[in-house]
């Protein structure tokens, strides 16, 4: 099955589930390729060149990481709390064969090696994200995270304790979206 295809499965059964579990907003089914799915792929070609493995924090519905191993064949392990999404997204690993794994349990408390990738998208405001993604980057890292109309806002408020290269790049699927390409990220207090 080509990546397409295992896209368009991944999207047919994220639409089956949604009636009874809320992976996505109602009104957003219509919009699903352009609001979630190219709002994840976008994050395809920022990915560092050869990385092995990504950590996706707060999957959700799978965004972005499920759809991220679906197009690129990278491995991801997807990090998520909720036990009922959790076994959408078991259930989304198995009938797409993307090459992902999928840990039920809170960020702080998940027990995998860190990776080069960590990406989320929609999950907290940078000043309680970062600690998050420091814990699972590797020291030559990188985050790529989707962020909204706060995302300045949300670096200013992370200065004060986290070193960081920034890269900004303007969403492909949102005006007022930006996604926010982290590199040399350290806690300051490390010195």
């Amino acid at each position: 099955m080509t990546a397409d295809a295992r896209l368009l499965a991944f999207a047919d059964l994220l639409l089956r589930w949604n009636a009874s579990l809320n992976l996505i907003a109602p009104r957003d089914a219509d919009v699903l390729w352009e609001r979630h799915i190219a709002d994840s792929l976008q994050l395809a070609p920022l990915m560092p060149p050869g990385v092995a493995r990504g950590i996706d924090l707060g999957t959700g519905g799978g965004f972005p990481g499920l759809v991220l191993a679906i197009a690129t064949g990278v491995p991801f392990d997807l990090i998520e709390s909720d036990r009922r999404k959790a076994s959408f997204l078991r259930t989304a690993v198995l009938e797409t064969g993307a090459p992902a794994t999928v840990h039920c349990c809170r960020i702080e408390d998940a027990d995998v090696a860190p990776a080069r990738l960590v990406t989320a998208r929609a999950l907290a405001p940078l000043p309680r994200l970062l600690p998050m993604a420091a814990r699972l980057l590797t020291k030559d890292g990188v985050c790529l995270l989707l962020k909204g109309a706060k995302a300045e806002d949300e670096l200013a408020a992370s200065g004060k304790d986290w070193s960081m290269t920034v890269e900004r790049l303007p969403s492909r699927t949102s005006p007022e979206g930006v996604v926010l390409r982290l590199a040399g990220l350290r806690a300051k207090r490390e010195g």
